[in-house]
């Protein structure tokens, strides 16, 4: 064997690193997480629920009402949607039927912002009458007990902040599948060894639980107005500003949006270059993350048994044990098993699309174009920004 292949052997190797770490990670997590005892805490602070809406989401309805069934003693629903928006006789339902919830609707930003939702959200921030904020997307659906556990880590007072997990409420086609698997075999293992690492230093958008004063100490919405990913830095500022961010081991639910398989790809594109952006480094990095091409490699330069059964097989098991590590002991997802020969498939599929983020320059939602500078979003077509309001992803 030349030494060229010795070396490419070992750099295949590389990624069963990253897959011990997220075993690791992710036993630890959910590990620490059941050991604790069930919070009986009776801090139940006042809370103000933030939603910009824009459209109709699918099951919006159920979605909604599920914050209106909350056990929790005192709470408000803000909405700021657009005064033809087509999901407001779905909100003033909501107000009918929920006469005991506190909703409120505020009609569009006050202002005018390259990330339409972030400027809504200062819009809310302005309204809201409580000094503790739920933040969550309109397609988050949520159980009686929800308030209480997100909140209940705020009475520390060294948290700034809570996140948590999400799946889809149901997977009725190939690509709801994959993508769910895709969060339990990849995305949720890659947050973990960033806790293991680094700590909580990010949120996601289905849950961010924080204070007006954590907020205004970054400087308010208006700060993060004109960038992507507006959910990962307000966990980001707040951990800059020296308090910690508590990802906690609950699950909400989220109504999926994949359509087609060019949908997937397409919003995971996005995303990844989004992250590219943002994160040059970190994402050239993930390249020492990806054990299918990797194992590959390292059979065709050495094809034998021996190689096949170390790279391909160890790679297999290791990713199945992750999947099972996340979804099934963690979050206690059904079903998970009958999707694990899927797992290829997902791995073959987030390579090629991280090997595409390199040569995207530009983002498209909702039809509308933005380009990324120095982590600023700026419209690729101004002049057809004027007649849509422009909404990018969080």
């Amino acid at each position: 064997m030349s030494i060229e292949h010795v070396v490419i052997l070992g750099i295949a190797a590389i990624p069963f690193i990253y897959y011990f770490l997220a075993i690791f990670g992710t036993l630890k997590f959910f590990t620490h997480s059941k050991r604790r005892p069930p919070d009986q805490s009776v801090f139940t602070p006042p809370v103000s629920c933030l939603k910009p809406i824009r459209g109709l989401a699918e099951d919006e309805y159920e979605n909604y009402a599920s914050f209106c069934r909350q056990n929790y003693p005192e709470y408000e629903i803000l909405f700021c949607v657009d005064e033809d928006d087509p999901g407001l006789p779905v909100l003033k339902r909501l107000m009918q039927e929920y006469p005991h919830v506190q909703i409120r609707l505020v009609f569009g930003p006050d202002h005018v912002a390259i990330n339409d939702k972030v400027a809504r959200l200062d819009r809310l921030s302005k309204e809201a009458r409580y000094d503790v904020w739920v933040l969550t997307d309109g397609d988050v659906r949520v159980t009686p007990d929800y308030l209480r556990s997100v909140v209940a880590p705020l009475q520390n007072p060294k948290i700034g902040g809570v996140t948590c997990f999400y799946s889809a409420t149901t997977e009725t086609n190939f690509t709801e599948k994959l993508q769910e698997l895709g969060m339990m075999c990849d995305f949720y293992p890659g947050i973990l060894v960033a806790w293991l690492l680094d700590g909580v230093k990010f949120g996601f958008g289905q849950t961010i639980v924080t204070t007006r004063a954590r907020v205004q100490g970054f400087g308010g919405f208006q700060a993060i107005e004109n960038r992507p990913a507006d959910d990962l830095l307000v966990c980001r500022f707040i951990a800059e500003a020296g308090f910690e961010v508590e990802l906690l081991p609950y699950v909400v639910r989220t109504t999926p949006d994949f359509h087609s398989t060019k949908d997937l790809l397409y919003k995971r594109l996005r995303w990844m270059t989004v992250m590219r952006h943002m994160r040059p480094w970190g994402h050239l990095g993930l390249i020492f993350t990806f054990g299918l091409p990797w194992s590959l490699l390292a059979f065709l330069i050495v094809p034998s048994a021996a190689t096949a059964l170390f790279y391909l097989g160890g790679y297999f098991l290791c990713r199945v044990l992750m999947t099972w590590l996340v979804g099934v002991y963690g979050l206690k997802q059904s079903g998970l098993w009958t999707k694990m020969i899927l797992i290829p498939i997902w791995d073959a599929t987030a390579f090629f699309i991280w090997l595409a983020s390199f040569t995207c320059r530009s983002i498209r939602w909702r039809g509308i174009d933005y380009t990324l500078r120095d982590g600023m979003l700026t419209l690729a077509t101004p002049e057809r920004a004027r007649s849509t309001s422009p909404q990018p992803e969080s």
